[in-house]
């Protein structure tokens, strides 16, 4: 157990945060934590709720969704993480939730467009909602394919997993992603933050502009670009 004790850690103290940010009720939602050298995730077991949780009830899966250990049932979304985690080598942690802003965006199948600087300072993109599944994929492994609806998506907008973390499914729900658990978990909080603020805007006003480019450019620079200057300096 000692082998896979720093992902059973991470992805339980990612868990743990979901209820804190208010980003799921119930047993709605998981996290999990890969280890790219072991080829290995752990993840949040299925419909148990999160006052229950501790680390060691985290299971161990590989990336083609097989349990590796644990004694529990993994997440009925694993093999959609499985999927992620297997072609996405910088992909740390993964964050799947029904946040209410964000999952009605996925619901009314739109992106989230970007109206202001708040969007900008995480990406210049709209957040992309993927297209809703065909029934053949209904029909056949439901959450391996939602993996790869991910995938299309992003690779049908011409995006990169590293370039935008947060993506929403259609007729389903968000996911975010990061190179750690807390970058994965700031990520599924901020997108629905801008999910809320997209949808009080376009009820403030209806025919609301996107944020122009050169805006959008200074925002994402300034925290993102070679010569950001948002925050502190911080020694090596």
């Amino acid at each position: 157990m000692n082998k896979y004790r720093h992902i059973r850690q991470a992805a339980y103290d990612g868990n743990m945060q979901l209820p804190e940010l208010g980003l799921v009720l119930f047993t709605f939602g998981n996290v999990s934590a890969a280890d790219h050298e072991l080829r290995v995730f752990a993840i949040k077991p299925s419909g148990v709720p999160y006052e229950e949780l501790s680390p060691d009830e985290m299971v161990i899966v590989d990336f083609d969704g097989e349990k590796i250990e644990g004694d529990l049932r993994p997440s009925s979304d694993t093999k959609t993480h499985a999927v992620l985690y297997k072609h996405c080598p910088e992909m740390g942690a993964i964050v799947h939730t029904h946040s209410t802003y964000a999952t009605a965006w996925a619901q009314a199948l739109r992106d989230i467009p970007n109206y202001g600087t708040t969007h900008a300072d995480h990406t210049i993109y709209d957040i992309p909602c993927a297209s809703p599944m065909n029934d053949e994929m209904i029909e056949g492994e439901y959450e391996h394919e939602t993996g790869f609806q991910i995938l299309n998506c992003l690779k049908d907008k011409k995006l990169s997993y590293k370039e935008i973390e947060m993506i929403l499914v259609g007729n389903h729900a968000p996911f975010a992603w990061g190179k750690t658990v807390d970058k994965a978990v700031y990520n599924a909080a901020v997108l629905e933050e801008l999910a809320r603020m997209a949808f009080l805007t376009e009820q403030i006003n209806p025919e609301a502009a996107r944020l122009k480019q050169s805006l959008m450019k200074k925002h994402y620079e300034r925290k993102h670009g070679e010569g950001n200057y948002y925050g502190q300096e911080r020694e090596s």
